[in-house]
């Protein structure tokens, strides 16, 4: 079924509002369970989009990739880690990097359960926006999840990375984090972001379809 824009925006509002509030608290929630507690002084630890919604990243950059047709690209204001007061740095760093992709993983098995309920639904006014916001929900949630793994700082996959890699590696790789925007940017208007990130997008949703039999 060909959707409008404007049906587009409708389907898709609350499962990226959902993708990018949880994502962004989940980081600040395991930053404080491993002893930093900067982001929850900061009422960033919330369920409240409000605090993590930024206007170019949350809104017009999804909103102009969604018109284009490519990746459904966009990000919230960034959940502020002291790594310095987490107890084991290098090591905790890992935790609180997972978390995110981590919630946009449970998001979108969440996502396909009401997708799947609603395709046992008998046919009704809410069964079809049902199925179509779950199928929505995976989507984004399975974006979130394979764009943020990518090893590039200051992605989560790249702290991730740097979590892993020796000390002297570590610390080289994470010079690289005042560039990382730039370069995702570049990568993403040149299509190779859409290259190297859609076949393990397609078989994340692709594995969570035939999960639920969908």
């Amino acid at each position: 079924m060909e959707l409008t824009l404007v049906q587009q925006i409708a389907v898709y509002a609350l499962p990226v509002v959902f993708a990018i509030t949880l994502h962004e608290a989940s980081h600040g929630y395991v930053a404080k369970h491993f002893g930093d507690t900067t982001a929850y002084m900061l009422g960033r630890v919330s369920l409240n989009p409000l605090r993590h919604i930024d206007p170019v990243g949350t809104v017009l950059i999804p909103l102009i990739s969604l018109f284009l047709g490519g990746i459904l690209f966009g990000w919230a204001k960034p959940v502020p880690v002291n790594f310095n007061q987490l107890r084991n740095p290098k090591k905790d760093m890992l935790w609180v990097a997972l978390a995110g992709p981590a919630a946009n993983l449970a998001m979108a098995l969440g996502w396909a359960v009401v997708m799947k309920l609603a395709n046992l639904m008998p046919d009704s006014a809410i069964s079809l926006p049902m199925s179509l916001m779950g199928m929505a929900g995976i989507n984004i949630n399975a974006v979130l999840m394979v764009l943020n793994l990518l090893p590039l700082p200051p992605l989560d996959g790249g702290r991730i990375a740097v979590s892993l890699l020796p000390n002297r590696l570590a610390y080289g790789y994470a010079r690289l984090e005042p560039y990382g925007m730039i370069l995702l940017v570049v990568l993403l208007f040149s299509g190779m972001l859409g290259a190297i990130l859609w076949p393990l997008i397609d078989a994340t949703k692709a594995a969570i379809l035939v999960l639920f039999g969908i």
